[in-house]
């Protein structure tokens, strides 16, 4: 039997690339000279990349996820983040409320922008097929739940879910951190 070898994307085009990474071959980042990434860091099929990103260690971007936003945008996941399979992750977003034309149309006769990086925090994550808005911060250790829609930051340590996402509880901290401090994070 034959053996398969996973193709992977050419690490040499990022700005700067850690150790233990995996970035699979069937991605497309379109600004690689804009994207830093950390060490212990996997990068599934399918993902869509046209910002800057910098990327702590212990990310995990499941597959078919799109960040989306231009040149102007930016990605920032601190550390020991999963982006869920699906998700979609606006860094910047036409604004849609009649000022002008939107997409692809001349600079002169666009829409207001929104531009403004999204930011996830050490242990913050969210599952599969979630959408996030730009501006948004997930804060340190908040989680949303799969599909919901985040259109606002959230507070530390809290789990999110629905369309719009809203507080369901508290989530703990103390065994995150305490394995994180082990590992000479915190």
């Amino acid at each position: 039997m034959k053996k398969t070898v996973a193709r992977e994307y050419d690490y040499k085009l990022l700005k700067a690339a850690g150790e233990d990474l995996f970035i699979s071959g069937n991605v497309e980042i379109r600004r690689p000279l804009l994207v830093s990434a950390g060490c212990h860091i996997a990068i599934d099929s399918g993902f869509y990349c046209t910002v800057g990103a910098e990327m702590g260690d212990y990310v995990h971007i499941g597959p078919y996820v799109t960040v989306i936003g231009g040149a102007e945008g930016r990605l920032v996941l601190k550390g020991f983040n999963t982006i869920g399979a699906g998700s979609r992750v606006l860094c910047a977003s036409d604004e849609f409320l009649g000022a002008g034309l939107v997409g692809m149309s001349p600079p002169e006769y666009r829409d207001r922008v929104k531009v403004a990086p999204v930011i996830f925090q050490m242990f913050a994550s969210v599952g599969t097929n979630v959408v996030i808005h730009p501006g948004v911060t997930l804060a340190e250790g908040s989680v949303v739940g799969s599909c919901s829609l985040v259109t606002r930051s959230t507070e530390p340590w809290t789990i999110y879910t629905g369309v719009p996402a809203r507080p369901l509880r508290k989530r703990p901290s103390r065994a995150m951190k305490a394995a994180a401090r082990r590992m000479g994070y915190l």
